[in-house]
């Protein structure tokens, strides 16, 4: 449906119109080729054979020649385009139109009433033209430079040292503050701040110290190694990280991995040594993973993680730590080591004659008050110890529930004793030799991975809600450093986990010292505290854990999703049912071949569209978004929202002369009305203009090959090629490759409103 212009006035009346600039160009009926090369006769009516006129002699001239219109015939079609670039409306009339001088005595605009039938009303001075600059020539090592500026260090991470007027020993203190945030916090922490991280740090204690428990036994290994993980990394974190509410400890997403990937070769119950020199093993190369992305500034790889394949991810895995506390739940002692549903489920059916009421009621009541108290927190924030007391205050009360019952609750499973002491060395435990060794590289790769992501979205989360920045390669390399050496202290791996922070940060932490006030309240329970947990039961573990990770099942998320980008939902799906199904990896392996997909896909067929013009502006917008646009005649303005590469050049190319086709078919369908006409007539007598608003960022000489087939194309039609505004990149090596010597003086223009101005009015010379 075309949108017909609201009918313009005579120009007689139109030019007493103030401050109106107005061009009114009149144009013929003569054929043309159309993109695919057949002739085409102008639609003013069936010729009196009924049969498409076929020219006599040459084709007609390119553009560039400029060749004069033929006679006038007995009707002909007018548009009037302002001298802004704004297109006013078309008339039809059986005669040129009559031009009268403006007011004042002045005669029209030079060279205005010719016999070519172009008028032109001028009451106000025509616009300036800008040229489009050339950028200013740049050596190679300088473009090399900033190219890998941008790249490895975006954030600009030494900008503090090219301050003016800074002695040496000022840049010394801002290198060693630089790799030691500590020391910037150290400089101003007064008594306030230290009373809000005391608070903070044992806040988050009370909650780590039970989740070191549940989270080390999710990952098959011994509870006290959870508690292990709490103490040391989070003292280097406090020196080396930059954010200051990130919570530091064990993570689901880690100790399901490690408990999923482990155990399909190793069996924690009968070889646990090894289980667990294989754990160590993968937090070392976890670590040297996390650290050496930041190290050489690739933390971008991690952005291939997108927020669809992890909330599909994560919601997955949390289904999946569910299914594991069904052991705690049912209290079943022989449970598959397979991490799947229907394993699972098949497994707690099958061992249906170990189940125990006592462990289910017991799991059951403390999962329910852990619910209500993350639901007490949520709805009031104030209230957020809450939900943080309530995983000890489940330990608490459960283990002297069991204690005084001990006697007929004898089938309930418990922690049993715990070693007391801090973290022994675990040097001589890693491994380096072995058939396992691979399989510790690859659950360490994994791990490291999500923790990675994990901790550096927390980490950014937070920073962006006290307003302050966060380097996520600094962040990467004080992960990597404390897992490093956890793995030396008998820890396993450990990022900042979402409840963790969540709760730093809703108790008020102002610095990274809350995680050394938790460190020492885990020093403390390791030293004297550790006798308490006898009789902890492994329900409450259970209860912990599910109430833990329940919230990654983020329905709302998905569905936010499908509204908003159905790929993307697919990509979630398939990441969430290929953890659910498959396997941990796989599921993580599969959303990310579809993210990349995704990725080409977008290149390799970018968005274009026509665009028009917003009546009385000099604004152009997609027709297909704005009702009130209108197509310009004799004008097809397209846009190109990528770069143009060898993936899409050959798409774009194919694209561009569909639009034409499509435009020359509507020009040909919409029957009679004055606006067919016009357009019929443009193209008959003048050129159509192709106009490419060029958005693109980039061009390579795939895309410059494209372009310079799709000009000769243009040139064999008639069409005047026009591109408006390239970047600066796109006009150095169109410049280079001599690209733009093929176009004449009207084919580059600063703005769509300048183009369509200048190559309008220049029609009626």
């Amino acid at each position: 449906m075309v949108n017909t212009p609201p009918p313009e006035k005579h120009l007689d009346e139109q030019h007493h119109q103030p401050q109106s600039s107005i061009a009114s160009i009149d144009f013929y009926t003569p054929l043309r080729l159309s993109i695919d090369g057949t002739p085409r006769a102008a639609a003013t009516g069936p010729s009196p054979t009924n049969q498409p006129i076929i020219p006599e002699g040459p084709i007609p001239p390119p553009p560039s020649s400029r060749s004069p219109p033929p006679p006038f015939p007995e009707a002909h079609h007018a548009i009037t385009i302002s001298n802004n670039g704004s297109f006013l409306g078309s008339h039809n009339h059986p005669s040129p139109p009559p031009l009268r001088p403006p007011p004042g005595g002045g005669g029209g605009k030079k060279g205005g009433g010719g016999d070519n039938g172009i008028n032109v009303i001028d009451d106000c001075a025509v616009e300036e033209i800008h040229e489009v600059c050339h950028p200013p020539h740049v050596s190679l090592w300088d473009k090399l430079r900033g190219r890998l500026n941008e790249i490895f260090f975006p954030e600009d991470p030494f900008h503090v040292f090219r301050k003016r007027n800074q002695s040496p020993a000022t840049k010394f203190v801002e290198a060693v503050q630089y790799v030691f945030p500590i020391i910037g916090w150290l400089r101003t922490y007064d008594f306030d701040v230290f009373r809000s991280d005391l608070i903070a740090g044992l806040t988050i204690a009370s909650l780590a110290i039970p989740q070191g428990i549940s989270y080390a036994k999710l990952a098959n290994l011994p509870p006290i190694i959870g508690l292990y993980s709490s103490f040391v990394p989070p003292m280097i974190y406090a020196v080396l990280g930059s954010s200051r509410h990130l919570g530091i400890g064990p993570v689901s997403v880690a100790s399901l991995i490690i408990g999923s990937e482990l155990s399909q070769s190793v069996s924690p119950e009968t070889q646990t040594e090894l289980y667990v020199s294989l754990a160590f093993t993968t937090t070392l190369f976890a670590g040297l993973l996390q650290t050496g992305l930041g190290i050489f500034r690739l933390g971008f790889i991690i952005d291939f993680l997108s927020k669809a394949t992890l909330t599909g991810f994560m919601a997955g895995a949390a289904v999946i730590v569910i299914l594991q506390q069904l052991k705690g739940l049912f209290g079943i002692t022989h449970f598959t080591k397979q991490m799947q549903i229907i394993p699972v489920l098949k497994s707690v059916i099958h061992e249906e004659k170990e189940w125990t009421w006592q462990t289910v009621v017991i799991c059951l009541s403390f999962l329910a008050l852990l619910l209500v108290a993350r639901q007490v927190s949520a709805k009031k924030p104030k209230l957020f110890w809450v939900s943080a007391l309530a995983p000890l205050t489940s330990v608490i009360i459960s283990t002297l529930v069991v204690f005084i019952l001990k006697s007929k609750l004898q089938k309930v499973a418990t922690i049993g004793k715990l070693p007391e002491g801090v973290n022994p060395s675990s040097l001589h435990k890693l491994y380096f030799h072995g058939p396992y060794l691979s399989v510790a590289i690859k659950t360490g790769i994994l791990a490291g991975v999500l923790s990675l992501t994990e901790g550096i979205a927390v980490g950014r989360t937070c920073a962006s809600m006290n307003n302050y920045q966060i380097d996520g390669n600094k962040e990467m390399i004080a992960i990597g450093a404390m897992n490093v050496c956890g793995c030396l202290c008998s820890c396993y791996v450990v990022s900042g986990g979402f409840a963790r922070s969540a709760v730093n940060y809703n108790a008020g932490a102002k610095t990274a010292f809350s995680n050394v006030v938790m460190a020492l309240a885990i020093l403390i329970t390791l030293l004297f505290l550790m006798p308490l947990f006898y009789y902890t039961p492994n329900a409450v573990l259970a209860a912990i854990i599910t109430s833990a990770v329940i919230g990654f099942i983020d329905v709302k998320a998905a569905y936010n999703l499908w509204k908003l980008d159905k790929l993307d939902f697919l990509i979630s799906m398939c990441s969430f049912f290929g953890v659910l199904f498959i396997s941990v990896p796989i599921g993580l392996a599969i959303a990310v071949g579809i993210s990349l997909l995704k990725i080409i896909l977008n290149v390799s067929r970018p968005f274009t569209s026509e665009l028009g013009n917003i009546p009385g502006t000099r604004i152009y917008r997609n027709l297909s978004c704005y009702n009130n646009a209108r197509r310009v005649p004799a004008f097809l303005i397209l846009t190109i929202e990528s770069p143009i590469y060898f993936a899409n050049s050959m798409y774009l190319q194919e694209r561009i002369i569909r639009w034409i086709r499509e435009e020359e078919q509507r020009i040909q369908e919409t029957g009679d009305a004055i606006l067919k006409c016009v357009i019929l007539d443009i193209t008959g007598t003048k050129w159509v203009v192709l106009w490419i608003f060029v958005a693109v960022t980039n061009i390579d000489s795939s895309g410059i090959e494209m372009l310079y087939q799709l000009k000769r194309t243009m040139d064999r039609s008639l069409l005047h090629l026009v591109l408006v505004n390239p970047v600066a990149i796109v006009m150095e090596r169109l410049q280079n490759s001599k690209f733009l010597a093929t176009f004449d003086a009207r084919g580059l223009y600063l703005t769509i409103g300048e183009a369509v101005s200048d190559v309008s009015s220049s029609w009626r010379n």
